[in-house]
C-alpha cells in the first residue's frame, strides 16, 4: 500500500509543480486575472488565478495512472459490490462540471446563483452514480438507516457545504490550499487507521501531492492564486472522498471525523451565512460578500497576511490532530489535547498583542528619511495596511528614493 501511496504522491507533485507555471501563462492570455476591485482584497496588484488547473491536472493524472496500473495487476477491484468504477465516473463528471464552472467564473465572473447551479449539478451527478451517505450506526442504539430520499438530500448538502466552505476561506495567499493540504493529511491518517477503501486513500494522496506541488507558487508572496476553479475543486473532492473513506465504518464517531478535520472552513462558512442573514435581514444577503471572515478579522487585529495564514494553519492542524486522537485514543485524551491547544493559542495571542505594543513598528529610510508605518502600509506598491516591515517582499523599495529594504532602520 505504501509503495502505491508514494507513487501517487510523487506523480501528482511533479505534474502540479510542472504545470503551474504554464497555468500562469494561460491565465494571462485568457484574462483569468484577479484584479482588486474593493477593500476586501488583501493584495492590490493583479495576480493570475488559474492555479487550480495545475492542481486538478496533478490529481487526475496521478489517480488515473495508479487506478489503471493497480487494476491491471489485480491489487484493486473497481467492479465488486462497492461499484467504485461507477462512483469514480460520477466523481470525474462532477470534477468536469466544477472545472468548467470555475474557469468561466475566473475569466468572466459568474453570478452567485450561477456558481451554485454548477455546484448543485456536480453534486447531483456524484449522488446519481452512487456516492451517498447511507446510514449512521450510533453506539448503544440501533443503526440509523437513512431513506433513499434523505440520503440524497444529506449527501448533496454535505457536498455543497464543504465546496463553499473551502471556496469562501480562499482570501489570503496560500490559505485555502494550505488548509486543504492539512485536512488531506489528517484524512489520510484517519483512513489508514480506519482501514478505509484503497480508492479513497489513493484519491486523498493524489490531492496531497498536487497541493504540495502547487503551494510554492501560492504561498506569500503568491505568484498565482488557485482561483474559484481550484477552491471549488478542492471542496468538492474533499467532500466526496470523505464519504468514500468512511464507507466501511458507519459509526457516529467515524462519520464525525471529517467534520472535525474540516471544522475551520465549516465554521467560517456557517458563521458567514448567519452573519449575512442577520445583517441583511434576508436570505439573499447570503450571497453578498463581506469582510467578516476569520482571515479578515485576524488581519484587522494587527496580524500580517503571513501570520494570519500560519495561525489558521495551526488551528486546522489542531482540529485534524483532535480527530486523529479521538479515533486512536478516545475522547478524553482528545479533549485534554484540545484544551492544551486552546491555552497555547490564547497565551500566544496575548504575547503577540504585547509584542505589538512594545515593538518599534515604524521603520525609517537611511537615505531620504521616509518612514514606513505598518498601520498604513504602502497602497501604491500593493502593500495593505497591517503588513509588518519584516513581511514586506524582498523586492520592495522605498517609495520616495527607490532604495532597498536594507537601508531601513527602526524609527526611534
Amino acid at each position: 500500500m505504501w509503495g502505491n501511496i508514494a507513487i501517487s504522491f510523487l506523480l501528482a507533485f511533479i505534474v502540479a509543480f510542472m504545470v503551474t507555471p504554464y497555468s500562469i501563462k494561460i491565465a494571462k492570455k485568457i484574462g483569468a486575472i484577479d484584479i482588486p476591485k474593493d477593500d476586501r482584497r488583501m493584495r492590490k496588484k493583479p495576480i493570475p488565478k488559474l492555479g487550480g488547473v495545475a492542481v486538478i491536472a496533478g490529481f487526475a493524472i496521478s489517480l488515473i495512472y495508479l487506478v489503471a496500473v493497480m487494476s491491471i495487476e489485480g491489487s484493486i477491484n473497481l467492479f465488486d459490490n462497492n461499484e467504485y468504477f461507477k462512483k469514480l465516473v460520477g466523481i470525474g463528471l462532477g470534477v468536469i462540471i466544477i472545472t468548467i464552472t470555475g474557469i468561466i467564473d475566473d475569466t468572466k465572473t459568474l453570478k452567485p446563483l450561477q456558481k451554485l447551479f454548477g455546484q448543485v449539478l456536480a453534486a447531483v451527478v456524484a449522488v446519481a452514480f452512487g456516492v451517498q451517505i447511507n446510514n449512521i450506526e450510533i453506539p448503544y442504539f440501533n443503526s440509523l438507516g437513512l431513506s433513499y430520499e434523505v440520503s440524497i438530500v444529506a449527501t448533496i448538502i454535505w457536498i455543497l457545504v464543504i465546496t463553499n466552505a473551502i471556496n469562501l476561506i480562499d482570501g489570503l495567499d496560500g490559505l485555502s490550499s494550505g488548509i486543504a493540504l492539512i485536512s488531506c493529511i489528517s484524512l489520510l491518517i484517519i483512513f489508514a487507521l480506519n482501514d478505509s477503501p484503497m480508492i479513497a486513500i489513493l484519491m486523498i494522496t493524489s490531492l496531497i501531492g498536487a497541493l504540495v506541488g502547487f503551494l510554492p507558487f501560492n504561498f506569500s508572496p503568491a505568484k498565482t492564486f488557485i482561483g474559484d476553479t481550484g477552491s471549488n475543486f478542492l471542496g468538492y473532492i474533499l467532500s466526496v472522498v470523505s464519504i468514500l473513506g468512511v464507507a466501511k465504518t458507519y459509526t457516529a464517531v467515524v462519520i464525525a471525523l471529517p467534520i472535525l478535520v474540516l471544522g475551520l472552513p465549516i465554521f467560517d462558512v456557517t458563521w458567514a451565512i448567519i452573519r449575512r442573514i442577520i445583517k441583511g435581514k434576508s436570505i439573499k444577503a447570503i450571497f453578498k460578500a463581506d469582510k467578516g471572515h476569520l482571515h479578515h478579522r485576524l488581519v484587522a487585529n494587527g496580524f500580517s497576511q503571513k501570520q494570519a495564514v500560519l495561525v489558521l494553519y495551526a488551528v486546522s492542524a489542531a482540529l485534524g490532530l483532535f480527530a486523529i486522537i479521538i479515533l486512536e485514543s478516545g475522547i478524553w485524551k482528545a479533549l485534554s489535547f484540545l484544551l492544551m491547544v486552546i491555552a497555547a493559542l490564547f497565551l500566544g495571542y496575548r504575547n503577540f498583542l504585547t509584542e505589538k505594543d512594545e515593538k518599534g513598528e515604524k521603520y525609517e529610510c537611511g537615505v531620504c528619511k521616509y518612514i514606513y508605518n505598518p498601520k498604513t502600509g504602502n497602497e501604491k506598491a500593493g502593500i495593505p495596511p497591517g503588513t509588518d516591515f519584516e513581511d514586506l517582499p524582498d523586492t520592495w523599495v522605498c517609495p520616495v528614493c527607490g532604495e532597498s529594504k536594507d537601508v531601513f532602520e527602526i524609527h526611534k
